[in-house]
């Protein structure tokens, strides 16, 4: 099975692949760069120039995140951009490498891993790491060919965007560039390069690849780097690392109560696709739930079902622990990694019971949320009734609309009846408009379904990129009404419950 991040086996090497060198010369850079992950010296990855790829093509930019790095569209529109974000030229002062790491993959020490289809250009002067995926070959390739294709990027370029549009911490996407060059997969499909964006790329396993060879020096400067540039206040706590990974835990229970609350599936939950500052990262089988199934698998490569939505708050948990494994030699003592690790039980709850406040317009904190939150999940697992749909139309209800358009969503409305007899009681404590207010800003209008997705790759396949560009628009803004587009807010078709999503991309 190819994973969603290349792995390999092959020893750790700064000799740049044959074949790779050769690009033109680079261009102008749209913004300056500073001493980031190159810093840290060659134990951590491989210096080596991007593969260029014949005849490239735009299939999607984010300008509302062109805007934030200070690239103005004039960039965004040139050659020199498509180029350069496709790994057909470099751009001045930049430093492509991929990185080293290991990690857990579905519950498995997998070993040494590696970026086997990224590369990291640098770090801007505002922070912010820029990377190809789908740039070639890599030291960590395996038997991968460091390639990406088009469906997968143009999922992951959405979701990205769709994820931030939501609220919810994550990597983002600048660019999604496309190519006719051939890439086989199950079948034989074309390829494609997404300009990944994040404060960082840094994943628990790359904590985990050090610690578990013993090379406890290239550990403290990775965890040094970490603290001093994403967490400097634990640099002035009694044990800076213990508070390091306390932070970290609570950051991921943030992420999870997020994902949670929205009924977003990850898929492919492995350590080495847990970013350590509680980003969404690596976005392969993924799938926003469309009938509420707390048992749903989004991941067709997930036989055992290790994944899926509900299991999810708990591998985070199991996750952390393998980072606390990684990082205690550092701690130097198991009671206090112990405790650090306890800001997540501590903290997740806390986290999506607020969440869920703010979907059900709660503005405030009343004895027994905690049952009536269960109660209501219960009743939309009972009939599988969608979980988008039923937000929204309830916050259209508070806001003063019929009730009949939620209660349409039940075949057994007794059940719904009851449960919103109890609701209405526990909201006629407070002004119904403070309700519709608070969730609007907790229920989204528009996600991206699966279907939704599978239509614009059907499209961008016969060089038709209006969908990718619709989808980004809505997504952008999810929680606006976007007169027009009703249809990308419907039920799914019927054809969509036959999509597989799987590792391989």
């Amino acid at each position: 099975m190819a994973l969603d991040d290349d792995a390999v086996s092959a020893p750790l090497s700064n000799t740049p692949l044959p074949g790779a060198d050769g690009l033109p010369p680079p261009v102008p850079a749209p913004w300056r760069w500073r001493p980031g992950f190159a810093a840290l010296g060659p134990a951590f990855y491989t210096e080596l120039p991007p593969r260029p790829l014949p005849a490239p093509y735009w299939v999607g930019r984010s300008r509302g995140l062109a805007r934030e790095l200070g690239v103005d569209d004039a960039w965004l529109d040139s050659d020199d951009a498509l180029q350069a974000l496709t790994g057909n030229r470099l751009l001045e002062g930049s430093r492509p490498l991929a990185t080293v790491y290991s990690g857990h993959q579905f519950g498995m020490w997998a070993g040494q891993l590696g970026d086997g289809r990224a590369l990291l250009l640098g770090e801007t002067a505002g922070g912010q790491e820029i990377q190809l995926k789908g740039a070639g070959l890599t030291p960590y390739s395996r038997m991968g060919d460091g390639r990406a294709v088009l469906r997968s990027s143009i999922r992951e370029f959405l979701c990205s965007e769709a994820m931030h549009g939501l609220g919810i911490p994550t990597t983002r996407a600048l660019a999604v560039t496309g190519s006719d060059a051939p890439v086989r997969r199950e079948e034989t499909e074309t390829s494609a390069v997404v300009t990944r964006v994040a404060p960082s790329f840094i994943r628990f396993g790359h904590f985990e690849h050090f610690s578990s060879r013993n090379q406890l020096e290239e550990l403290r400067a990775l965890t040094d780097h970490v603290i001093d540039h994403h967490y400097p206040d634990c640099r002035e706590a009694q044990d800076p690392v213990a508070a390091f990974l306390a932070a970290v835990a609570r950051r991921t229970a943030a992420l999870l109560a997020g994902w949670q609350a929205v009924g977003f599936c990850h898929g492919v939950m492995n350590t080495d696709n847990m970013s350590i500052l509680g980003l969404t990262i690596d976005y392969g089988p993924f799938q926003f739930l469309d009938g509420f199934n707390p048992n749903h698998i989004c991941n067709h490569s997930d036989s055992q079902g290790r994944y899926a939505y509900n299991q999810q708050p708990n591998i985070a948990y199991w996750n952390l622990f393998c980072l606390g494994q990684a990082l205690l030699p550092l701690i130097g003592d198991e009671e206090r990694t112990q405790a650090a690790l306890k800001a997540y039980p501590g903290a997740y709850p806390a986290e999506f019971e607020g969440r869920m406040r703010g979907k059900l317009g709660l503005a405030s904190e009343r004895a027994g949320d905690r049952d009536f939150i269960q109660a209501t999940f219960r009743l939309l697992a009972n009939e599988r009734t969608d979980y988008t749909l039923f937000w929204h139309e309830l916050s259209r209800h508070m806001a003063g609309g019929p009730v009949d358009p939620v209660r349409d969503l039940f075949i057994d409305r007794d059940a719904f009846d009851r449960w919103m007899l109890t609701y209405s009681e526990r909201t006629s404590e407070q002004p119904r408009r403070l309700a519709a207010d608070l969730m609007h800003k907790h229920n989204p209008r528009f996600v991206l379904r699966n279907h939704l997705a599978e239509t614009a790759i059907r499209a961008a396949k016969l060089k038709d990129f209006s969908e990718v560009h619709t989808l980004l628009t809505l997504l952008e803004t999810p929680f606006d009404e976007h007169p027009g587009h009703e249809a990308h807010a419907a039920l799914p078709p019927d054809w969509a419950a036959g999509i597989e999503i799987s590792c391989s991309s």
